[in-house]
């Protein structure tokens, strides 16, 4: 069976999996992969084509082991690229966005770059929960903040950003900080970039010290922790460039092709003091190894809080990097993952720890 005994990870059944597929939920993605023997073709778990005959299912742990019977990827899915890839289309636009905050980009423009309208604000939608024009506006009132920060007058700024007036100006830059350009120096601005990974897309974000969140977009506690962050940060959370934010995306994908085992972007983690402790004691746990929440209590000279170190555990918003994943139950179960376990037992496949358990 996929699944190692030594943990606890729910046994799947195969009318489990069969049931599984075509379900469109991504509950199931990286746990395991549909083959079809009469079409010679593996899916992901969510793929929507249409649903195979149980007795012509094969279920097999990783596409590696669907390439090496002798099947061929599915083109709908997609399971060799990275999950809800962003379309080429869609991503060169991004780019031209944020090469050039000022541009807008109107229906019409998108027409003649062989974009539908409506796909793109669907997309946007289900992404972002934000319109492609909301998007837009996000990334001028970014760069028109800079602009201001940089000692730009705010007049200038305001015409250069594409508005018609000034109180236009003022109305939208008050929507999204909660005050008046003229207040600038009062509020920061956490930049947020969204990408893709073999288990999923994720959100990162990072301020001008570092990368303060990386979360998977279907975390369920996403929300209050965008929500705790712009709080303790007094912040706006807003597209834009960022250094940080490219380097952790290289460095990311270098962890998930085996090539990083350590990762060197800097990080801001606004918390309480003991759950910074408890974060850094996190990032000491080597690559490929684990330990138990109770064993991490004890390295902090705190063996009777176990329950305390789980909970900032489970506060970290700082996905992979801070890596909560290597902390596991007292009698070796995956126990407690804000992205789901079946991410935890990939994270800890990839780094080789379950066979090292």
């Amino acid at each position: 069976m996929y699944v190692n005994d030594e943990f606890s990870m729910e046994k799947l059944s195969v009318q489990q999996m069969y049931d599984a597929i075509g379900s469109g939920a991504g509950d199931y993605e990286g746990v395991f992969i549909t083959a079809v023997k009469t079409t010679g073709i593996f899916c992901r778990p969510s793929c929507r084509a249409r649903k195979p005959k149980f007795e012509n299912v094969v279920f097999y742990d990783t596409v590696q082991q669907a390439l090496q019977a002798g099947y061929r990827a599915c083109k709908v899915c997609k399971p060799l690229e990275p999950l809800d890839e962003t379309p080429d289309t869609i991503k060169r636009t991004i780019d031209e966005l944020h090469g050039n905050p000022y541009l807008r980009i109107k229906d019409q423009d998108l027409r003649e770059r062989g974009i539908d309208p409506v796909q793109i604000r669907r997309w946007f939608k289900k992404h972002h929960n934000i319109t492609f024009h909301a998007y837009q506006r996000m990334i001028r009132i970014s760069a028109a903040f800079n602009r201001i920060g940089g000692g730009a007058r705010v007049s200038d700024t305001a015409f250069e950003s594409g508005y018609d007036s000034l109180s236009g100006f003022n109305q939208g830059y008050r929507s999204v900080f909660g005050e008046s350009p003229t207040e600038r120096n009062k509020k920061t601005v956490i930049n947020i970039v969204r990408l893709t990974t073999p288990i999923g897309p994720m959100y990162a974000c990072a301020t001008s010290k570092g990368v303060c969140l990386l979360e998977f977009t279907d975390r369920k506690m996403l929300e209050t922790e965008f929500k705790d962050i712009r709080k303790r940060l007094n912040a706006a959370i807003l597209p834009g460039e960022n250094p940080h934010l490219s380097q952790v995306q290289v460095e990311l994908a270098e962890y998930f092709t085996g090539h990083r085992k350590q990762f060197d972007v800097p990080l801001d983690t606004p918390g309480t003091e003991f759950q910074n402790l408890v974060w850094r004691k996190l990032l000491d746990i080597p690559y490929g190894k684990t330990r138990s929440y109770g064993q991490q209590a004890k390295i902090l000279n705190k063996p009777t809080a176990v329950r305390a170190v789980a909970s900032a555990n489970g506060s970290n918003r700082i996905s992979i990097i801070v890596p909560c994943h290597r902390v596991i139950g007292a009698d070796g179960h995956l126990t407690g993952y804000g992205g789901g376990l079946h991410r935890k037992k990939w994270l800890l496949e990839l780094e080789g720890a379950l066979l090292r358990s």
